[in-house]
């Protein structure tokens, strides 16, 4: 899909629901589950895979929001990857550069702000208050984002930025060249458009408006929204929430 059909989509969806579509965590905190991955790198088809059963997992948004971000830096060694970006390879090296790595690898999976390695099987309840976010899909091509930290927390001292993505699933990619030459892959998940900003405290919580993401994306066969906050300067989210489009 071209960049302003997606954005049709979405707003053309919103206005299906008879109002503005808001999503919302509860209290405690979800899980943001973030996998970096290439369709150039023969070992990411199994991580591909694990991230893309997560769902029909119960809970997906409730528990966990998880992310596939492709990178770029196998883009020249045999295999373009179309969902691939220099931002989402930046985004790692910050990780990479946060836990004192010197270099970055396909498939790395990070949970909450720390290098994770999944048992491929269930994936725990989250632990601990962390206050609601909610981000609600207007029809003016922005979310507001509203967060209300768990009393007690230091976020209510800090400068927080919010983090909004737009996710594509049901993607299906034919690769021609490359390790897996010969291979069709599926994509749930993927990242084709992410925007920032940040939030003004506001009472007891923050709010803010940011511009939807303007994603550069192939067909899908789903979509769907995930928003996080972190304190300013850190990759650490504090709470997250998402959902499907309809």
């Amino acid at each position: 899909m071209r960049t302003c059909a997606v954005l049709g989509y979405l707003l053309a969806a919103a206005a299906a629901c008879g109002g503005p579509l808001t999503f919302s965590s509860g209290t405690a905190r979800v899980d943001v589950i973030e996998l970096y991955t290439s369709e150039g790198c023969s070992s990411c088809p199994s991580a591909d895979q694990w991230l893309g059963e997560l769902r029909g997992k119960p809970g997906l948004w409730k528990e966990f929001v998880p992310l596939a971000f492709h990178v770029s830096y196998w883009d020249g060694l045999g295999w373009k990857d179309r969902l691939s970006s220099r931002e989402y390879t930046d985004r790692e090296y910050a990780y990479a550069s946060a836990w004192g790595a010197r270099n970055v690898y396909t498939p790395c999976f990070v949970r909450n702000g720390q290098e994770w390695r999944p048992l491929w099987g269930g994936i725990s309840s989250p632990a601990g208050a962390a206050g609601v976010l909610a981000i609600t899909l207007g029809s003016d091509n922005a979310c507001s984002v509203d967060f209300i930290p768990a009393p007690g927390t230091r976020a209510m001292a800090d400068t927080l930025v919010a983090h909004v993505a737009l996710l594509a699933g049901g993607i299906t990619s034919k690769v021609t060249a490359g390790e897996n030459s010969g291979e069709t892959l599926d994509h749930e998940f993927a990242v084709v458009g992410l925007s920032e900003g940040v939030l003004a405290s506001e009472g007891g919580g923050f709010r803010g408006r940011i511009l939807l993401p303007r994603p550069a994306t192939p067909d899908a066969k789903r979509h769907a929204l995930a928003a996080w906050v972190t304190r300013r300067g850190s990759l650490e989210p504090l709470q997250a929430t998402g959902g499907w489009m309809p």
